[in-house]
């Protein structure tokens, strides 16, 4: 028993901050910020009242409109977010009562940027026990709720978004592969929100100190990123039995672009089979893995290998390969993104 991924939805909010408008905020330019990140615009979900649980929603929904699925037939739900709703109670829970997944469990798993990936290895391990057969894995970040829009090092770097993917049971050669999760907890303090969790609760002097808002050591997380990625990359690779020349597609974590490009060229991967949306969205922390294969599902075929690589706060990475398979029946065919520029502005309801 393998599992395999059968549908793709995805959505980011239609109101856009530019890089021209972030420097109307902070002292640094919009060509600054392409050298140093290769973003030139990111997503925010503008609506105060709009959380995680409505992006994760949207993306749900898109995938229900785009294929042919029941909703009845989902067993579960493994949301990745690093933004919840609320600390209690879990935002899987809302989103399973808003998606109408009324006979399916859902829970909620933070590993920052690598929580999609995380949830994809939680959810497959899960079908191939045999106890479920249709489970959705969704990425969905407000990042935008936890960014300091007067700090030049962070608020340049994130956006808004949510991807999900449906996983279902297969007996083909199709679908997921071994994957490999790695965490180091020592580099906690180099990216993280310091208050607001049960170390330092929310008090009038954290939010007057600021420090619900991400703080990051950009250089030292850089580094870590490059050598971390690489080396599980190499790592699943190997423990899959394939080589860089049988990978036909790349989806890395888009934190930096300079990091995508760092990596691919310490794998000796060509630039052209790595796939790059942080020009638009930014850095979106879980939904950027199934935002990258919601953009480019049209250019995956059957049979092709795919290496997915991530690394965020906790320290928490890893990399999987998954053979690309056969997509379920489609339901519009408009749904499909055939253009980078294709945008979805769909509202959870």
């Amino acid at each position: 028993m393998k599992a395999t991924i059968t549908a793709i939805g995805g959505f980011v909010p239609s109101s856009i901050l530019s890089n021209e408008m972030i420097s109307r905020m902070v002292e640094t330019t919009g060509e600054w910020i392409v050298k140093r990140t290769g973003i030139k615009e990111r997503r925010l979900a503008k609506d105060e009242n709009q959380g995680t649980s409505d992006l994760a929603c949207a993306a749900i929904e898109n995938l229900f409109e785009t294929y042919d699925i029941d909703r009845s037939e989902i067993d579960g739900l493994v949301l990745a977010t690093a933004t919840p709703d609320h600390l209690l109670t879990p935002t899987a829970s809302k989103v399973c009562e808003k998606s109408g997944f009324t006979n399916a469990f859902g829970f909620d798993l933070n590993a920052a940027c690598s929580g999609f990936l995380y949830a994809l290895e939680m959810a497959t391990t899960m079908i191939e026990s045999g106890r479920y057969e249709k489970v959705v894995v969704v990425g969905a970040d407000k990042m935008s709720s936890i960014v300091d829009y007067e700090d030049r090092n962070t608020c340049i770097l994130f956006g808004d978004g949510a991807g999900a993917v449906l996983l279902e049971k297969t007996e083909s050669e199709y679908g997921m592969m071994k994957s490999i999760l790695r965490t180091d907890g020592s580099g906690t303090s180099a990216l993280l929100v310091p208050a607001g969790g049960s170390k330092l609760p929310a008090t009038a002097q954290t939010i007057a100190d600021k420090k619900h808002f991400v703080n990051q050591e950009g250089a030292f997380v850089f580094k870590r990123a490059v050598e971390s990625m690489s080396n599980v990359s190499r790592d699943v690779l190997a423990s899959n039995e394939l080589t860089v020349d049988d990978i036909d597609w790349v989806v890395p974590h888009q934190a930096n672009l300079r990091i995508i490009n760092a990596v691919s060229e310490t794998l000796n991967i060509a630039a052209e089979k790595v796939k790059v949306n942080i020009d638009r969205y930014g850095n979106t922390t879980s939904a950027t893995i199934p935002l990258c294969l919601w953009d480019f599902a049209a250019d995956f075929k059957e049979g092709q290998n795919i290496l997915i690589t991530t690394f965020g706060a906790g320290f928490s990475w890893g990399a999987t390969c998954l053979k690309w398979g056969v997509m379920r029946n489609l339901r519009n065919l408009q749904a499909i993104k055939t253009e980078k520029e294709l945008e979805h502005d769909l509202v959870c309801s």
